[in-house]
C-alpha cells in the first residue's frame, strides 16, 4: 500500500517540479549529480508510511547536516563513470582485449572517438573510486546512522582486485592489456558492485544537499509517531518557500482532530493550510521542516481542496467541481485510511445560504472520522457558531487589524472565531461606490 496524494493536491501544495517557480522540490534540488537528482526525484515521489523508516532516514540527513561534509566528487567525472559502466561489457577478457585493440587502431587511423571515450570513462571511474574510498574511510569511523552503510561500501572497495584497480596510476602509460583487464573488471566481473558504489555516491549527494538546506534554512527534523496516535504538534511552523514567513503553532490529536479556521480573505488562511500540508508531506519523506519542532502521526495520504477550478472540458461549473472534490475526499475517508484532509473556503461557487449549509454539513460529517486530521477554512463565521457544541473541533482565526481605516494582516493565528467583517470597508476604501455613481 502506498501513500495517497493526487495530482490536484500536489499542485495546490506546489510540491513537485524542477523548473516550477517556488516549488518545494526546487528548494531541495541542490544536488550535484544527475544520479543524485534521480534519487531525489524518487524520494520526493514515494513518501514513507512506517515511523521507524521515516525516523531512520531523518537521522541520516541530520547526521550529514551536523557533519558539514563537502561533496568530494567531480560531477562530470561521476557522469562519465556512470556512462562508462552502463555500456554492456564483452563476455570474456580475451574478447575485451581484442575489441579494445580494434578501437585503438581505428582511433589512430580515423576519427573514431570510441577508444578515447573508453579511456576517459576508465580514468573517471578510477578517480571516483579513489575518492569514494576516502569518504567511506571517514564515514565508517564516525558513530551514527550512516556508519553501517559506509562500512558496507568500504568492504566492497577493499576487495583485492578492486583495491588494486583503485591504486592504478591513471596518468602513467598503461598497457592495452591492463586497460582490457580493468575494463572487464568494471563492466563484467564487478559491475554490480560498481553500480552499488554509484548508488552510494548518489546517496551521499542527496544527504549532503538535504543537510545543507536544513542548515541554511534553519529547519528542524520532525519526529514520526505511529498512525494510531493521530497527532500533529508543531511549534513556529512556517511555509518553507516563503522568505520571512510568519510561523504559527498547531496542536491536533484524536479528541481534537478538526481545526475550523476563519478569517477575512487575504488574512492568510490558504497559506497556513498549504504550510501544514507541505510540512506533513516533507515529514513523510524524512526531509526537514520549517519549524522549531514537529511531531506527527504517520498518515496514509493527504487530500486538499484549496484552489478548485471549474472544468470546461467536463462541463463542470466551479460549484460542481467543488462538490466532486468533496465527494472524492469522502470516498477516500470512508476507506478507513488515516488521512490529512484540508478544505479552503468550501462551496464558494454558490450562494451564501447554500455555502453555509454545505460547509456545516460537511464539517460535521468529516468530524466523525476521528482517525483523520481535518482542517476547514471559511469566512462564513456563522458556521463556527453552529459547531461550537462539538468537543473535537478547535477554532482558530487569522485576524485583521485596521490601521487608519486600512486593513492589515499579522498572519498570527489566534484561538476562537473571527469577528472581522471588513468586506464593505475594503470596497469603500477602493472608492468603488463612488466610481459606479459617476
Amino acid at each position: 500500500m502506498s501513500f495517497t496524494i493526487d495530482r490536484q493536491s500536489q499542485e495546490e501544495l506546489n510540491l513537485m517540479g524542477k523548473f516550477r517557480q517556488g516549488s518545494v522540490y526546487s528548494l531541495f534540488n541542490q544536488v550535484r549529480t544527475r544520479s543524485g537528482e534521480q534519487l531525489l526525484d524518487q524520494l520526493f515521489k514515494t513518501p514513507l508510511m512506517d515511523e521507524k523508516q521515516i525516523n531512520n532516514r531523518t537521522a541520516v540527513f541530520q547526521f550529514f547536516q551536523q557533519a558539514k561534509l563537502q561533496f568530494p566528487f567531480d560531477p562530470q567525472q561521476v557522469q562519465l563513470m556512470q556512462e562508462y559502466v552502463d555500456v554492456t561489457g564483452e563476455k570474456g577478457p580475451l574478447i575485451t582485449l581484442v575489441n579494445i585493440l580494434v578501437k585503438k587502431t581505428l582511433s589512430s587511423l580515423t576519427r573514431d572517438e570510441r577508444y578515447k571515450s573508453l579511456i576517459q570513462g576508465l580514468q573517471a571511474s578510477i578517480v571516483c573510486l579513489k575518492k569514494c574510498q576516502g569518504i567511506v574511510e571517514l564515514l565508517s569511523r564516525q558513530e551514527g546512522p550512516f556508519r553501517q552503510r559506509a562500512a558496507e561500501i568500504k568492504s566492497l572497495l577493499d576487495t583485492p582486485r578492486i583495491n588494486a584497480l583503485i591504486d592504478t596510476d591513471i596518468y602513467a602509460n598503461i598497457t592495452v592489456k591492463k586497460i582490457a583487464e580493468s575494463d572487464h573488471l568494471l563492466k563484467n566481473k564487478f559491475n554490480r558492485e560498481i553500480r552499488t558504489v554509484l548508488q552510494f555516491i548518489a546517496e551521499v549527494d542527496v544527504n549532503i544537499a538535504v543537510g545543507n538546506v536544513a542548515a541554511s534554512g534553519g529547519f528542524s527534523w520532525a519526529t514520526a509517531l505511529p498512525k494510531y496516535s493521530n497527532t500533529l504538534q508543531a511549534t513556529d511552523l512556517k511555509h518553507p518557500c516563503i522568505n520571512g514567513a510568519v510561523g504559527n503553532n498547531i496542536s491536533m490529536q484524536e479528541n481534537s482532530n478538526v481545526v475550523f479556521l476563519t478569517g477575512a480573505n487575504m488574512a492568510g488562511k490558504s497559506t497556513w493550510m498549504k504550510t501544514i500540508g507541505i510540512s506533513m508531506y516533507l515529514a513523510h519523506i524524512g526531509f526537514p521542516v520549517a519549524a522549531v519542532s514537529m511531531e506527527f502521526s504517520v498518515r496514509e495520504g493527504i487530500f486538499s481542496s484549496i484552489n478548485v477550478a471549474d472544468n470546461i472540458a467536463l462541463g463542470y461549473s466551479h460549484f460542481y467541481a467543488e462538490v466532486v472534490r468533496v465527494k472524492n475526499a469522502a470516498d477516500a475517508t470512508a476507506t478507513g485510511k488515516h488521512l490529512l484532509l484540508m478544505f479552503d473556503e468550501l462551496f464558494k461557487g454558490t450562494n451564501v445560504k447554500d455555502a453555509y449549509d454545505g460547509t456545516l454539513a460537511v464539517t460535521e460529517a468529516f468530524a466523525e472520522y476521528q482517525n483523520c486530521l481535518f482542517i476547514v477554512s471559511t469566512h462564513i463565521i456563522e458556521v463556527g457558531e453552529a459547531l461550537k457544541g462539538r468537543k473535537n473541533i478547535r477554532f482558530h482565526y487569522m485576524p485583521t487589524v485596521l490601521e487608519m481605516g486600512v486593513p492589515k494582516y499579522s498572519y498570527r493565528l489566534k484561538e476562537g472565531i473571527t469577528e472581522d467583517r471588513q468586506g464593505m470597508m475594503i470596497i469603500r476604501n477602493e472608492g468603488i461606490i463612488e466610481l459606479i455613481g459617476h
